[in-house]
């Protein structure tokens, strides 16, 4: 792949048959994925780097993305994750202090390929309408026919394990130290700090801060990790980190979820995938969602209590298929009745669907890390 001209014409094809017609920029050549919107008035940085958006074409509704550039602070993961950036227009200077290089340049240096002068709100309204779909974006000349053919053959994120392609190939530590520099929100660190096994589904590395923050001295482990594994570090507590695809398809970690469960008495606290992998393990079931929750002002919360969340998933649990007598919801969406969040009713172990550690998005779901840290506190 080279540099688009900034003049060069790009397609975006659907698996509908929708064709949008605009400019490229980044990368040259095709790429194929799920298209999705993202909702956020900030943080595209962090969500192009998001190992979570992998395999996916990202919309988002913001109409000018570039205006801040990019930096090496704000990335969730050493490169890009998304296959593909949908926008309205690109700013054709970044202008912030901290920025590094252009949005353009630094696509352009990962190999994401990206499209501009699309209407992104009547493309979020066909997606609100028709659900997340196959798509290609394409900068390279094919035609719409040849390119239908290709999103119409390519597999469904339904039934896909991609947590195996972003997590871990080796095993490293990460503690109040390795966040310095990221993050300043420090609570009151114990002396010994709490020895957490993270497993890596896609994790993000502001989830790291906020673990580290909040007093975890984290060794972050591949996805394949077995129970043996696990229990050889010693942990306090295990974490399952968020992660892309369909949760029903990472049977490793839903077995590594269930045995913990079933074979110990260690807090667990998973986020996102994470989450989802939990109630897999607890006897409960996942659905693909229509057009899935991705932004920044999703508001959850039981009665009397509402947080304003970020989220990023296009699966969720089906409430009704959690048992009752073991499984509570104690938190939902309250845009779509979907659980937002659960908890064991006789064990130390939670999961909460949305983005706890605000990368991008509001503070409100900080303390859940600080509930992870007290569970912790609890059993020494």
């Amino acid at each position: 792949m080279t540099t688009a001209p900034s003049s060069s014409p790009a397609l975006l094809v659907l698996a509908d048959g929708l064709v949008l017609r605009g400019e490229a920029f980044g990368a040259t050549g095709t790429a194929f994925g799920e298209v999705v919107f993202n909702t956020g008035m900030s943080g595209y940085q962090e969500v192009m780097t998001d190992p979570s958006y992998s395999g996916q074409l990202v919309t988002f509704t913001y109409p000018e993305l570039g205006n801040t550039g990019v930096n090496s602070a704000d990335q969730e993961a050493d490169a890009p994750h998304v296959r593909g950036v949908i926008a309205r227009e690109l700013a054709p200077v970044p202008s912030n202090w901290r920025s590094e290089s252009s949005l353009d340049s630094w696509l352009n240096r990962h190999q994401v390929v990206g499209i501009r002068g699309i209407d992104t709100r009547a493309l979020v309204r066909h997606l609100r309408e028709g659900g997340a779909m196959n798509g290609a974006i394409c900068t390279d000349g094919t035609t719409p026919q040849v390119l239908l053919e290709q999103v119409r053959s390519a597999p469904s994120m339904a039934g896909l394990n991609l947590a195996q392609r972003v997590t871990t190939d080796r095993v490293y530590n990460w503690d109040a130290l390795c966040s310095a520099r990221f993050d300043q929100r420090l609570q009151s660190i114990p002396a010994e700090p709490y020895r957490v096994v993270a497993i890596d589904f896609g994790i993000k590395r502001a989830i790291l801060e906020r673990l580290a923050a909040h007093g975890c001295a984290v060794t972050v482990l591949p996805a394949d990790t077995t129970l043996d594994q696990v229990l050889t570090h010693n942990p306090e507590g295990v974490f399952l980190s968020n992660g892309p695809g369909d949760p029903a398809a990472v049977t490793s970690g839903i077995e590594l979820a269930r045995a913990l469960l079933q074979q110990s008495d260690l807090p667990l606290f998973g986020i996102c995938l994470g989450h989802q992998i939990l109630g897999l393990a607890m006897g409960g079931s996942t659905y693909k969602l229509g057009y899935g929750h991705r932004g920044l002002n999703h508001p959850c919360g039981s009665p009397g209590v509402v947080e304003i969340t970020s989220q990023n998933h296009g699966f969720a649990i089906d409430a009704t298929s959690l048992p009752s007598d073991a499984v509570e919801v104690t938190h939902f969406n309250l845009n779509d009745r979907t659980v937002a969040a659960l908890a064991h009713r006789h064990k130390p172990v939670f999961g909460v669907q949305y983005h706890p550690e605000a990368s991008p998005g509001p503070h409100d779901a900080d303390h859940h890390f600080g509930r992870f840290a007290v569970l912790m506190a609890e059993r020494r």
